[in-house]
């Protein structure tokens, strides 16, 4: 049976750089809605979800425009930080201070810039047992490659089995991924997502099979494939 109660924290403070776009990424536009529409609307229409935090950056000049669209529904705003950690540890905050919610709270974070999560892989996500973590990941199919540090030359094939593609949502109790989080950080760990920081506390988050349609809007090519798997939503 799926949780009952989820809270979700929507880190959104970044810039996008590499989308070399005016606006951050999660602002540009897909079929007449921002990527961050797309994102939120996923969360919204699941009876799961309580609330969404959405993390973002303080001189933020977009977001009064896409909030009013969605009037009446559990939204809240956090500070975002320096790093995407500090963002999503700024929101986790948000839920224990300011919306007083227990540490056995269930709660998922996700990128912004990922729209094209399906309900069905949401519902799968939520039907995990949330006390070690759990991500939607896929496979590594392709052959990896190993370089040379600091160069394009390749020094051997790496061997994919066992190696998967980690994807959000991530899914842990809020208290165990609040500690986990801030102690990391504190300690100077490199944290890239939610589960190296539980896995740094030795918890060993679960592996949940998704869609590769879940992608994470980086490049120009990113956009324009995200469109295409949107069409008619």
């Amino acid at each position: 049976m799926p949780h009952k109660s989820v809270w979700v924290v929507i880190p959104a403070a970044g810039v996008g750089k590499r989308m070399q776009s005016a606006i951050p990424k999660q602002y540009l536009s897909v079929h007449g809605k921002t990527v961050l529409e797309h994102t939120l609307t996923i969360f919204l229409n699941c009876e799961a979800v309580q609330g969404v935090v959405v993390v973002l950056g303080a001189q933020d000049e977009y977001w009064d425009t896409v909030a009013p669209r969605f009037a009446q529904q559990r939204l809240y705003r956090a500070q975002g930080g320096k790093e995407r950690a500090d963002s999503v540890l700024n929101g986790l905050n948000y839920l224990l201070q300011e919306l007083q919610l227990g540490e056995e709270t269930i709660v998922l974070v996700h990128d912004a810039a990922r729209p094209c999560l399906s309900a069905s892989d949401l519902q799968h996500l939520l039907e995990q047992d949330p006390d070690q973590g759990a991500i939607l990941a896929i496979r590594v199919r392709d052959t990896m490659k190993r370089a040379l540090a600091g160069s394009n030359q390749i020094t051997h094939t790496e061997n994919r089995n066992d190696l998967w593609h980690a994807l959000t949502p991530q899914m842990a109790r809020l208290g165990v991924l609040h500690n986990a989080l801030s102690e990391a950080l504190v300690a100077g760990v490199a944290i890239t997502d939610e589960a190296s920081a539980l896995e740094w506390k030795g918890l060993r988050p679960l592996l949940v099979e998704g869609d590769a349609r879940n992608l994470k809007i980086t490049q120009a090519a990113d956009l324009a494939l995200a469109a295409f798997f949107l069409q008619g939503e």
